[in-house]
């Protein structure tokens, strides 16, 4: 599916106000509803955010993706929460973050919640002001932090099983009229240097299979961003030419962070789909100015036409303060527009 030229939009993820982080580490001290307005304020507060920027594309930051019961692993059944713990203190790293042992079959009767996110995001939503984008995770990327065990040997097995799972989330959010959605499977990107990418391929492709076509679908090959964190070597040629395999209509890569090294590859990604190009970096707290965003808008432009061109920051913006955010945004799109006025888009 097409888009307009030169599109502006974001990964998924949008800074928690303080005071979310705070209700977020105190779930126990509120009751449903309170954590009901919790959740409406929080997205409302995202919604603004982007808006203001002008941004093409909006989400609900996902505000409401807290740990434990709201998490996506709590919709999830056969496994026990954050029951392993590889490490707590120390320098920030992927293995601070806590594993789920698998303890019987892995089923989701309940769906993984975005459904339910997207719903709120449509009620809160100003009426025509961008094109609302959910964003699920792809089975490998849920895989990561699962325990294997002898019904699920490794985590191949245990993504499999996650696979329908997701493959239903996608159908429902289609059925109730999202539009865009992004298949996040940033662990692909990750460890495309040491597994076959093909099966990587196989994998997002089964997963899509009953929505392609049906709605806007993107990817995003990040390098990881936990506490700011890369965890991959940070190239995409390891992923080509397999990932321009995947059924998708726009595929995100990380360029800012890197200093726009081997922005060359979008003129491939072009050929077959949307190349949406990070050009903000979401890792540093250097506030782009409309000036350098126009320029990298330039530079994008010598390797894809700007109708194969959609610009967002790196990652998503979870792990950045929200006031350099805010500016980020609103210089990303600023400079987005001036570059669109000088081609008379």
């Amino acid at each position: 599916m097409k888009s307009c030229p030169l599109r502006s939009s974001v990964i998924g993820s949008y800074p928690f106000p303080s005071w979310l982080e705070f209700a977020s580490q105190h779930l126990e001290v509120f009751g449903r509803s309170d954590v009901s307005e919790i959740q409406n304020d929080a997205v409302i507060a995202a919604l603004h955010d982007q808006v203001e920027a002008g941004l093409d594309v909006i989400t609900d930051g996902e505000q409401t993706r807290l740990d434990f019961n709201l998490s996506f692993y709590g919709y999830i059944q056969g496994i026990e929460l954050e029951s392993v713990s590889p490490r707590k203190f120390g320098p920030p790293a992927h293995d601070q973050r806590g594993k789920h042992a698998i303890t019987g079959e892995l089923r989701a009767p309940r769906g993984l919640g975005v459904v339910d996110e997207f719903k709120r995001l449509q009620r809160l939503a100003t009426e025509g002001a961008a094109t609302l984008k959910a964003s699920v995770p792809g089975p490998y990327t849920l895989s990561g932090r699962l325990v294997p065990n002898a019904q699920y040997a490794d985590r191949w097995a245990a993504t499999e099983a996650l696979l329908p799972i997701v493959r239903r989330e996608l159908e429902e959010l289609v059925a109730a009229g999202c539009r865009e959605i992004s298949v996040d499977e940033p662990s692909m990107s990750c460890y495309a240097y040491k597994e076959d990418p093909r099966r990587f391929v196989d994998i997002f492709n089964r997963t899509v299979e009953t929505v392609y076509g049906r709605t806007r679908l993107c990817t995003h090959l990040c390098f990881g961003n936990f506490k700011g964190r890369a965890i991959g070597p940070r190239r995409v040629a390891p992923m080509f030419p397999a990932f321009l395999d995947f059924k998708a209509d726009e595929m995100h890569v990380e360029m800012a962070s890197r200093e726009f090294g081997e922005i060359e590859l979008i003129a491939q990604i072009a050929q077959r789909m949307d190349a949406a190009v990070g050009i903000v970096d979401v890792k540093s707290y250097y506030v782009e100015t409309p000036a350098d965003i126009a320029d990298r808008v330039r530079l994008c432009l010598k390797y894809a036409p700007a109708d194969r061109l959609v610009f967002a920051p790196d990652c998503g913006l979870s792990q950045t303060a929200r006031w350099a955010a805010q500016p980020k945004l609103r210089n990303m799109v600023a400079g987005i527009r001036q570059v669109k006025k000088e081609l008379g888009l």
